[in-house]
């Protein structure tokens, strides 16, 4: 397909599009029965259902990231051109793909058009972006150097296994062209992204970190997870997959990119996060296996699959298999583990988010490794799902857990995924994606009673067989959410008001503006102390009825009048006065929430000037 062509997926199906932004505009509540349940199958004509989500654009894949017919329809080499994660700078989002990545101008993102394909394959393809570098993950053993298709030569059949024993399975022959590491490529001319380096790792990389450090801004670290098997040493000096100390498991690998000369990334330091603080032993967490009857079975902890950094207050969160990591990262070169936590009802560790003020820490479990259906009525509901974490002078406890609620069919892949924050001041909120079971947006204030606020979904892509599909990730950007489909293409939406999140809201979310974005790399968000962001805590405070009606009501008309074009001093006297009674009053509010709130709030209006 030629760039720039655009196909619409089909409209909706269970609610007219018209009438749901009518409807909602009056507070609607969640529709029972659900109406993501029993969806039409279909690949581009899909039933759709969606509340407080609407669709506003809809691209699919360009032709040489569409799986050949052969493979199509199987689940894993459908893989090979499945689309992965996102990352954003001004009006551009860069989509990783296992064959490579697409580059597309959102400059008006109902408007998203294809801009630059770059075919490279070698999986899992995941992207980062920093100024004029371009960053991708590469782990499959058909990665080259010089980014061709063509591959390797398959290695020959291992021999049958002897009875009772485990099938082999020997390693690809080695190749200097083989590449899996990570890729940086210069994108100074956005449609002509060049190769500048190649980093090579011994298990590959399939995810990367992006770490800044204030201290040293003449270079840029990387934090790779390598999940993938162990080269052999004759292709890459040094790796080593026996079980010893100098195994190239239990570690993650340190890239340090000098930014004026990014040619020259290396890796300067392979941490032993997982050791033994008393023995020193590599494998010093979760051995693997169940907790005990009735409990998940759990890999073992030898590689983190991403790694989350919150620069602004110096932790980093590994989602690593077995375990849920806190590291250390005030020497970005020498991460340090400092809290490790497990659960029996989590299989693989895959993800990490923490809340904006670093009280929470969401964790993912990709039951199934994404590929199996794991969100049908009969599954448990704290299995595949997120588990929610207080965190506090460094350590974790864990306090509820959420799952998008729509059971889903067994031919639909489904599991917790990747998600983001959306912006709401007063409120912690991700969006976040479930393969097939669609996009779900997630209100989890209250870490012990987290709910469903929005969701998008779609009906599998076949009704009859297994078919790889659904949202890898879903990531609110600059206003918008952007949701990466693996077999079908991108998708455009915006949040629409609701029973659950106001327009007054929404208006503050789209506040925040950001020159570049890079979920794993999470920024603080910093609302303006504005009327904007004012009313959208009024609102909460309506909401949970913290407030007397008389108190609320006159917050909200001097709110108003002081937002005239020519408030005058009385008023805007009467605003602050009302922003003092405000913060001398939180300390008796209902919940620590509306507390928060109550202040913020204050703040804002003691201080506005017109």
């Amino acid at each position: 397909m030629k760039p720039g062509r655009s196909r619409q997926l089909t409209r909706i199906t269970t609610l007219a599009a018209a009438a749901l932004g009518t409807v909602l505009a009056y507070g609607q509540s969640m529709p029972t029965p659900d109406p993501r349940v029993g969806l039409k199958a279909g690949l581009h004509d899909a039933g759709e259902a969606q509340f407080g989500l609407q669709r506003l654009a809809s691209l699919p894949k360009p032709a040489p990231f569409e799986p050949p017919p052969s493979a199509a329809n199987s689940v894993m080499a459908s893989i090979n051109y499945a689309n992965s994660d996102i990352a954003f700078q001004g009006g551009h989002l860069f989509l990783g793909n296992f064959y490579g990545v697409n580059i597309y101008d959102i400059a008006q993102p109902a408007k998203i058009s294809l801009l630059t394909s770059l075919v490279c394959p070698g999986g899992q393809g995941d992207v980062s972006v920093y100024g004029k570098l371009l960053f991708m993950s590469v782990e499959m053993s058909n990665g080259r150097l010089d980014c061709g298709t063509q591959g390797f030569p398959a290695p020959p059949p291992p021999p049958a296994p002897a009875p009772g024993q485990k099938p082999e399975h020997p390693l690809p022959a080695a190749d200097p062209a083989r590449f899996r590491g990570l890729r940086i490529f210069d994108i100074s001319d956005i449609n002509q992204p060049k190769q500048v380096a190649a980093v090579q790792t011994c298990r590959g990389s399939h995810t990367h970190t992006l770490v800044m450090d204030p201290k040293d801004p003449d270079n840029l670290y990387v934090y790779i997870s390598g999940t993938s098997y162990v080269r052999s040493p004759e292709e890459l000096e040094g790796c080593s997959g026996k079980q010893d100390e100098e195994n190239s498991r239990f570690s993650i690998d340190v890239v340090k990119v000098p930014l004026a000369h990014p040619e020259k990334a290396e890796i300067v330091a392979s941490p032993r996060v997982f050791s033994d603080a008393q023995t020193g032993a590599v494998n010093g967490l979760w051995k693997g296996g169940n907790h005990g009857d009735g409990t998940q079975t759990t890999s073992r902890t030898d590689a983190c699959h991403d790694i989350t950094v919150y620069s602004a207050i110096g932790l980093a969160a590994g989602a690593c298999s077995g375990n849920g990591l806190l590291l250390d990262i005030s020497d970005p070169e020498h991460p340090k583990r400092i809290e490790a936590v497990s659960d029996p009802n989590y299989a693989y560790w895959h993800s990490a988010t923490f809340s904006n003020d670093g009280s929470k820490l969401v964790y993912t479990d990709e039951w199934g490794g994404g590929i199996q259906p794991r969100c049908r009525a009969t599954d448990p509901k704290n299995w595949g799902a997120d588990a929610i974490y207080s965190l506090h002078d460094h350590t974790l406890t864990e306090a509820g857990y959420y799952k998008m609620p729509a059971p889903q069919t067994e031919m639909e892949n489904c599991v917790a995924h990747n998600g983001s924050l959306i912006p709401v001041p007063g409120r912690d909120i991700e969006v976040q994606a479930w393969y097939q079971g669609g996009v779900s947006v997630m209100d989890f204030t209250d870490p012990k009673h987290p709910f469903e606020i929005a969701y998008f979904d779609r009906g599998p892509i076949d009704a009859t067989k297994r078919v790889l599909g659904g949202y890898w990730s879903a990531y609110w950007y600059n206003g918008f959410v952007y949701g990466s489909e693996i077999a079908r293409g991108i998708d455009v939406f915006q949040l629409v008001p609701s029973a659950y999140l106001t327009q007054n809201e929404i208006d503050a979310a789209r506040q925040v503006q950001v020159n570049e974005l890079n979920v794993q790399n999470q920024q603080r968000i910093v609302w303006p102390p504005n009327l904007v962001t004012a009313r959208a805590y009024v609102d909460q405070l309506a909401r949970s009825k913290a407030l007397p009606a008389k108190q609320l009501s006159a917050v909200e008309s001097a709110i108003g009048k002081a937002g005239s074009t020519s408030p005058k001093k009385k008023e805007l006297a009467k605003l602050h006065a009302l922003g003092a009674k405000l913060i001398s009053g939180a300390d008796a509010a209902k919940s620590p929430e509306d507390a928060n709130r109550m202040k913020a709030l204050g703040a804002i209006l003691t201080t506005y000037k017109a």
